[in-house]
């Protein structure tokens, strides 16, 4: 059957449905993501349902790529997992993951990126992915580090937040 690409045991990593409006409004306005992903303000439903509607779900389209972490034994979304600043020029992309927080610390997160690694780099043949982290996430930092990422950047005082400049660590994983 060839390669299969999103899915394992566990978890699987699908296209955005809408019904997943919802989860996406939790995950999207959760004011402790807005430093990281530069929103200041929350989404209405409305933008989401526009999103949903408009959104050609393609990489080479849309310059990214939203997909949805469901849990496979209860068919449970839980989470979303992102490919954004596509280049196919230079074959990257930069990688971000967001999950309710019941469900981190349980090992979701590391396989969603795996799937989304092996997708990026066997069937989109991307050869770098790039995270952005801000230095005190360190579940993320950690996330990242247990997936082979390499710390090759830091940007100094990339986010202000609460009157205080915070650092961010450039991970970056090269395709083998």
């Amino acid at each position: 059957m060839g390669n299969m690409f999103l899915i394992n045991d566990e978890i699987l990593l699908r296209a955005v449905e809408p019904e997943d409006l919802d989860l996406m409004y939790q995950i999207e306005n959760d004011p402790e993501s807005w430093d990281i992903s530069n929103f200041t303000v929350p989404y209405s439903r409305y933008m989401f349902r526009e999103y949903i509607k408009s959104s050609q779900y393609d990489i080479f389209a849309d310059k990214q790529l939203r997909l949805i972490v469901v849990l496979r034994g209860v068919q449970k979304a839980i989470g979303t997992v992102d490919l954004t600043d596509y280049s196919p020029l230079h074959k990257r992309a930069e990688i971000g993951i967001g999950l309710q927080k019941q469900y981190r610390e349980q090992g979701y997160a590391s396989q969603a990126l795996k799937l989304l690694e092996d997708y990026a780099f066997e069937f989109l043949h991307l050869h770098q992915l790039i995270a952005r982290v801000e230095v005190d996430n360190y579940h993320c930092i950690r996330l990242f580090q247990s997936r082979d990422y390499e710390q090759t950047a830091q940007l100094k005082d990339w986010l202000y937040r609460g009157n205080v400049y915070k650092n961010v660590i450039i991970f970056q994983k090269i395709c083998k």
